[in-house]
């Protein structure tokens, strides 16, 4: 089974480099690398979500012969549930589980504060307090802000102008994931996800915020793996006998 990943804003690819080690061999991981981000740095960000969903649809569209599940993490959470929106109403294709991770569904209105329209210290002020995520090196590189903050910029914009249409549940099992001490994604935001499929549903929290992962991805990936198991065990055995 493919296993494709979408990081948070800012994130590039590289945050899923060690999760092909803790996961069995049956599961190869795809790690999706947004124009601007990681080694598309050359390239601009792209500043909205449904011409995200659009540039990913296309790239994984010669990839979905095996079976696959969705991975994604804060925003990588609300463009994994798009791109299989998009996949089952153009294509009829559905991940077989879409995990999602710290964050709430994307027809559930925030609270916070609109950031990608502040000046550039006002905004990596109020990203970093809010979800800590920008490392010392970089805050303290102006080379290596000057190539963040317009991709951070356009992915935190992307999020905060995003008003999706009602559609149909998905069809694919929804996984739940997050920090028990995040306040951008309580547990009641992540139980928001049950109205987003017909599916199966549930809700796993973590100790820690809303980058829980680096403490306990292993524990993450065992229920991933898991949860996939029963899944690559029926297409296994409907292959062999077939």
């Amino acid at each position: 089974m493919n296993l494709f990943c979408f990081s948070h804003a800012g994130g590039a690819a590289s945050v899923f480099r060690s999760w092909p080690a803790d996961l069995p061999s049956w599961i190869d991981v795809w790690a999706i690398q947004l124009p601007g981000h990681g080694s598309r740095w050359r390239e601009p960000p792209i500043g909205t979500i449904p011409a995200l969903v659009e540039a990913v649809v296309q790239a994984l569209s010669p990839h979905l012969e095996r079976p696959f599940a969705f991975f994604g993490h804060s925003m990588g959470a609300v463009l994994a549930s798009e791109v299989a929106r998009a996949l089952a109403e153009r294509e009829g294709l559905a991940p077989r589980h879409l995990f999602v991770s710290s964050r709430r569904p994307p027809h559930m209105t925030g609270f916070e504060t609109t950031l990608h329209t502040l000046p550039d210290s006002e905004f990596l002020r109020e990203i970093d307090g809010r979800y800590g995520g920008v490392p010392t090196e970089i805050r303290s590189s102006p080379d290596l802000l000057a190539l963040l903050l317009p991709v951070l910029r356009a992915d935190i914009a992307a999020l905060e102008t995003f008003r999706p249409d009602k559609g149909d549940p998905l069809r694919c099992p929804i996984s739940a994931f997050g920090g028990a001490q995040d306040p951008l994604a309580p547990r009641s935001h992540l139980q928001a996800w049950r109205d987003q499929t017909d599916g199966q549903f549930r809700v796993r929290t973590f100790p820690g915020g809303h980058f829980y992962m680096k403490a306990h991805r292993a524990d993450l990936l065992a229920d991933i793996s898991a949860a996939l198991e029963p899944v690559f065990h029926d297409l296994a055995g409907t292959a062999v006998f077939a």
